[in-house]
């Protein structure tokens, strides 16, 4: 059970980056609930109370829930006098860059009638006002893309210490002929090492057994290839990671996915964990 929560309540003008600031909270481990009625807020929190994993919440709030936004002050003071921590962030942005934003997506502005953008934004910004005279912290969102904004939320939340917002690599190995791995950022073909398939005692044999890993490592050219994927996600992993990027997946293919990218995918993740980096692999094809 847990006896203190950490509490974000994410809130400000439509348009104004809501969704991917909760999505960033998401990407910190903080589990996300958006539009939640305010008068609920009090009973989701004894639900948390209850769970041994759950130590953050945040909560997305904004003028669609604006009926239930009265109680909303009330509902935060029953969480802090419960002892949990709370803190109220209000993402906000100038006119025109709301105006643009509605204009690019040509999504409705839920305050706006008669489809009058600029009288929902100017009625809404003065329903939140008090919002945003209560916040803790305020985002303007004027200038951002949304990879500033992730960062820009990542860099208020993200605990010392806390690698849950450091961007995950996943390495596939797969085999051409079954076709490529859905979702790979990134396609390497290492078909041009030699094939163990065409050494008979090794044919029936993958990656993940010695003998077949002592065989394509001991290639130069595969020793090459580690040294130049490892140089090359180095050099980017830290890029991806500033422009918001949270997963990235490598896909290492070979032939028929049992040999050559198995070896070099299992290599180049202890390469890489030897380095800190956050790492995982998966084996798509090496069953088949």
């Amino acid at each position: 059970m847990n006896s203190r929560l950490h509490v974000a309540l994410v809130s400000g003008l439509s348009g104004s980056g809501k969704s991917t600031a909760i999505n960033a909270l998401e990407d910190l481990g903080f589990y996300c609930i958006d539009n939640l009625p305010a008068e609920l807020i009090p009973r989701f929190i004894e639900l948390c109370e209850r769970s041994e994993e759950m130590s953050r919440a945040a909560l997305g709030i904004d003028s669609r829930g604006r009926e239930f936004l009265d109680q909303l002050p009330r509902a935060l003071e029953e969480v802090r006098k419960l002892g949990h921590r709370v803190e109220v962030v209000f993402l906000d942005a100038d006119d025109a860059a709301l105006v643009r934003r509605f204009s690019e997506t040509r999504r409705p502005h839920p305050l706006a009638e008669n489809g009058d953008i600029v009288a929902g934004i100017h009625r809404e910004r003065e329903d939140l006002s008090w919002l945003r005279g209560a916040a803790d912290r305020i985002i303007d969102t004027s200038t951002f893309n949304g990879h500033q904004l992730r960062a820009a939320v990542k860099g208020l939340f993200a605990d010392e210490g806390d690698q849950s917002h450091r961007l995950q690599a996943q390495l596939v190995s797969f085999g051409f002929k079954y076709g490529l791995p859905a979702g790979a950022d990134l396609v390497w073909d290492v078909r041009f090492l030699p094939n163990p398939f065409y050494v008979e005692e090794l044919r029936t044999r993958t990656g993940r057994e010695q003998e077949v890993k002592d065989y394509v490592l001991a290639h130069p050219a595969a020793t090459r290839f580690l040294e130049i994927a490892q140089d090359y996600l180095e050099f980017s992993l830290p890029h991806y990671e500033r422009e918001g990027k949270s997963y990235l997946t490598v896909a290492i293919g070979c032939t028929g996915g049992h040999h050559r990218s198995v070896v070099l995918v299992e290599r180049l993740e202890e390469m890489l964990r030897d380095r800190e980096v956050e790492v995982s692999i998966r084996h798509r094809d090496v069953e088949r």
